[in-house]
């Protein structure tokens, strides 16, 4: 499932393929590109804006529309991936019906499966994609008093769809949402303006994600052992890693959530 940690490691695989290389072919499997020809632009950069992935191209012949500088954006959500291959080499990761976008270089094909919110936008205009996202916890510019600040803001929300909120803080997902909750003994239901410590909370999620960075198998727990990574997320029904009672699995909102119901009393 991807979060932040996902999509960040995904913008280093389409850096070390592409960045710095002028396409040679493009080809785009949704409506809105499907006429839409790359080849010839250079690849300035890769980069990720909490779950967003912002791919930076420089023009073929140096201006388009009247514009230098754009983005090729795209949004992997619950089932989307980019993959890199050689050039030859076969794409043997997902159904071919899935493919979304090619982008082929003379060094490496990067193919784009089940992508959404594919977008060729100005780079200039990248905020109308994401400036309405908080501080990005795996970015450059993260702001963790300006996250603290976003998620008081709202005393009466649950703190799990608060942290799930990309408008609060970019890059959490339920996965973490789940885990950090445990971790601090806060039940998902607790209002926003119940919770004792924003600011360790924030710390913590800002820690659990940095600390998956590079790698692709997600854990919490410290361990890397299939089954071990988390402590309530996927638990449902097996007993708490901290107090030996049953993972409950319930419906937060439009989504679901795991809890630990003696670590994490609900007092509401």
């Amino acid at each position: 499932m991807p979060e932040g940690d996902t999509v960040w490691n995904t913008a280093r695989v389409l850096q070390r393929a592409l960045a710095g290389a002028r396409l040679t072919g493009s080809e785009f499997r949704v409506p809105q590109l499907a006429t839409t020809d790359l080849a010839g632009w250079a690849v300035r950069e890769s980069a990720s804006r909490g779950k967003h992935l912002l791919l930076r191209l420089t023009a073929s012949d140096g201006h388009v529309d009247g514009r230098r500088d754009w983005t090729l954006h795209s949004h992997l959500r619950m089932d989307g991936a980019w993959r890199a291959y050689a050039p030859g080499e076969r794409w043997a990761a997902r159904p071919a019906h899935l493919i979304r976008a090619v982008l082929r270089s003379p060094g490496a094909v990067a193919v784009g499966y089940h992508l959404h919110e594919l977008a060729l936008v100005p780079t200039a205009e990248e905020e109308s994609l994401v400036g309405h996202l908080g501080p990005d916890l795996l970015g450059p510019d993260w702001d963790p008093d300006e996250a603290v600040h976003r998620l008081a803001a709202h005393p009466d929300e649950t703190i799990g769809e608060a942290l799930l909120d990309q408008r609060n803080l970019a890059g959490m997902g339920n996965i973490y949402t789940c885990e950090a909750l445990f971790l601090r003994g806060i039940s998902p239901w607790t209002p926003v303006g119940a919770v004792p410590d924003l600011a360790g909370m924030v710390a913590l999620a800002r820690r659990l994600l940095a600390a998956n960075r590079g790698r692709w198998t997600r854990s919490t727990t410290g361990s890397l052992h299939r089954g071990q990574t988390s402590y309530v997320y996927g638990r449902r029904a097996q007993p708490c890693r901290r107090c030996g009672t049953a993972i409950r699995k319930g419906e937060l909102g439009e989504r679901v959530t795991y809890w630990c119901p003696a670590c994490q009393p609900d007092r509401r």
